[in-house]
């Protein structure tokens, strides 16, 4: 279990210009759809308690697929992350087509419902 940042994809030059060896995993990260699309607009963070990525792109929320992308290059497969719908009096809306992913890093694990309340494995993939 371990927050990781993909460097290749780290923002080097301009205003949100990081480095690993200043900034550590915590960045801004330009990651690749599909040819001809924008990149996924990435900002990673491991500081006060949580690992968190904020995920986002110019014209639309990312898909479900794109999410369960960016969770992959950020952690592993056996890693639990969530996106939180906070207390309606906590909301803060930035931007309009950005999601986010977060994990503790305080070693609480995120509790999770049953696999049957979420699917069930057997039937696979039906739309």
């Amino acid at each position: 279990m371990s927050f990781k940042v993909p460097e290749k994809y780290r923002v080097t030059t301009g205003q949100f210009r990081t480095t690993q060896e200043q900034h550590g995993n915590n960045g801004a990260f330009f990651i690749p759809t599909r040819p001809g699309r924008d990149p996924l607009r990435v900002i990673a963070s491991d500081m006060g308690g949580w690992e968190h990525v904020s995920v986002s792109l110019p014209d639309q929320c990312p898909s479900w697929e794109l999410m369960c992308k960016v969770k992959s290059l950020f952690w592993d497969d056996e890693d639990c992350v969530m996106q939180l719908h906070q207390p309606r009096s906590q909301w803060v809306n930035n931007h309009s087509f950005c999601l986010h992913l977060w994990r503790p890093t305080d070693g609480r694990v995120i509790p999770t419902p049953p696999q049957l309340m979420v699917g069930i494995p057997e039937i696979g993939t039906l739309v």
